[in-house]
């Protein structure tokens, strides 16, 4: 791939030229030098943030047996990592502005690195939450300013397609290598190193992206902090409502009180982004109807993703009764689809077939996987779930690129950070949510299998049939929300324009109809 130089002299218009035209000489130099270090960089720290909503799924019975969590909250493991990374994202996407985006995105992996070093030295439920907190604030840092990044590297339209298809690529793909990965270091180590990994990574990203990513101008501003505490905290009230209602119920007074609280502080923030003078979310970024479809429609489809690694794995480890390291390897069909998929979208088929009409294609697949998904029952074996597994991987490989591609469609440079923050946040909040829900419905549909339980037969049998029934619930809930994201995609997003190559004043021109 021919990556681009990120300063256009002959065009001092150019966002990217603007943006890079303070850093010092000699970042440039290096950078233009080892552009595929830059990139690396950039994909390397995106997996290893991506991958740790997910390295701890097949970790999540020895984590409970090693620290006493109980089955309700051992979901906690995942959402206080996407709950702190999904609702800071739009912070430390504004602090990337402001404070020079490499010298966040150094600050965020030193945060996730140590983090990630006092988790692995966990010896109670409460460090564990913790330390999987404070890695989502590392991640929250890093991540938007990554992306930001590479926006600004790649100004040419189909430079940056690829890298952003590359870029999708270890997104979406690093959720099923964080399950490989999990697999791996739970049975031949420990569940520990699935945290203590992350140290050698972090460090290595520390020592080779200070000398070689290019520092950015900052922009005079302020930080947002009422918005950010109470999007965040209104998002993490209504997650354990629905996780509280899964273990307590509907009616319970502490659930009804979750939501509520959620729902004020969600209108508070909604309240304080209008007043704000500079605020974390900007809402002109809602005002084109083609990006904030493809907000939510982000959203929807990784709710149904996260509840598929959830459950799925819970399905080889109890009722197949795969180890840790096969129940990794069975997600290797789907981690080789996604990233074939994303590759060919990035490279061929959003210009070959137009980005809309691939969404809708790519969607398609995903929602026929999900459904093939419902079909599981106590007596299906690992072939059951290869069919499943590569339709849902080749539809998300599909769709994501363009997904993304219109996500940042037609941003002003000025407001990339928040773009690129928002693209994320829609990513984790989705899968904290639709965990939540999802566990919800576990949680019901496992009290009433129970209740229906046919007399004599065995413990083990009994909660196979359980789950199993409990699952499939969980399953058509996930496909209601891939219909919801389909019907989203073919109806409110706009076809694309036809290419061109510039606007008359040199900016670019919008790939989106609007």
């Amino acid at each position: 791939m021919t990556i681009q130089s990120a300063t256009r002299p002959s065009d001092p218009r150019s966002a990217a030229s603007a943006e890079l035209a303070e850093a010092p000489r000699r970042r440039l130099r290096l950078r233009h030098g080892h552009p595929g270090l830059v990139l690396s960089l950039i994909l390397t720290s995106q997996l290893m943030v991506v991958l740790d909503a997910t390295i701890v799924n097949i970790a999540l019975h020895d984590i409970k047996n090693s620290l006493g969590f109980s089955s309700a909250g051992l979901s906690w493991v995942v959402n206080a990592y996407t709950l702190t990374f999904g609702g800071l994202l739009l912070l430390g996407a504004r602090a990337g502005d402001i404070l020079g985006r490499r010298r966040v995105f150094l600050a965020g992996i030193a945060l996730f690195t140590l983090a990630s070093l006092v988790g692995g030295f966990a010896t109670n439920p409460g460090e564990l939450l913790v330390a999987r907190a404070v890695q989502g604030v590392g991640g929250a840092l890093a991540s938007p300013s990554a992306l930001a990044l590479l926006m600004t590297m790649f100004p040419e339209a189909r430079e940056r397609t690829r890298a952003i298809g590359l870029y999708t690529a270890v997104s979406i793909g690093g959720s099923a290598v964080g399950l490989i990965a999990g697999g791996m270091l739970s049975q031949w180590a420990s569940w520990r190193w699935v945290l203590f990994v992350n140290v050698p990574i972090g460090l290595v990203l520390l020592v080779l992206a200070r000398p070689t990513l290019p520092e950015t101008a900052r922009q005079p501003g302020r930080f947002d902090l009422a918005g950010a505490v109470t999007s965040t905290l209104g998002m993490t009230a209504l997650v354990y409502g629905f996780v509280n209602a899964a273990s307590d119920g509907w009616s319970n007074a502490r659930t009804i009180e979750s939501f509520a609280v959620g729902l004020v502080l969600i209108a508070g923030f909604v309240r304080i982004e209008l007043t704000a003078e500079a605020p974390i979310t900007p809402l002109r970024l809602f005002a084109s109807r083609n990006r904030s479809s493809s907000y939510v429609a982000r959203l929807l489809l990784v709710a149904g993703m996260m509840g598929m690694f959830f459950f799925l794995t819970q399905f080889l480890r109890g009722v197949l009764g795969y180890s840790d390291l096969k129940t990794g390897f069975a997600f290797i069909p789907l981690t080789a689809i996604v990233f074939t998929a994303s590759q060919l979208s990035a490279r061929y088929l959003v210009e070959k077939v137009g980005a809309h009409r691939l969404m809708i294609i790519g969607i398609s697949f995903s929602t026929l996987g999900m459904l093939w998904l419902t079909q599981l029952g106590e007596n299906s074996g690992y072939l059951s779930l290869v069919g499943p597994l590569l339709v849902f991987g080749m539809g998300n490989g599909l769709a994501f690129v363009p997904l993304t591609t219109a996500a940042l469609d037609g941003v002003d440079p000025k407001d990339a950070g928040a773009a690129s923050g928002l693209v994320n946040v829609m990513q984790q909040v989705g899968g904290s949510l639709g965990l939540a829900v999802l566990v919800t419905v576990f949680g019901s549909a496992s009290k009433s299998a129970t209740a229906h339980l046919p007399a004599g037969i065995s413990s083990g049998e009994a909660a196979r049939r359980v789950f199993v029934t409990a699952a499939d619930k969980s399953f058509w809930t996930a496909t209601i929300f891939l219909v919801g994201t389909l019907l989203l995609v073919s109806f409110a997003i706009r076809s694309e324009r036809k290419p061109t190559a510039s606007a008359p004043d040199g900016e670019p021109v919008p790939a989106f109809a609007d």
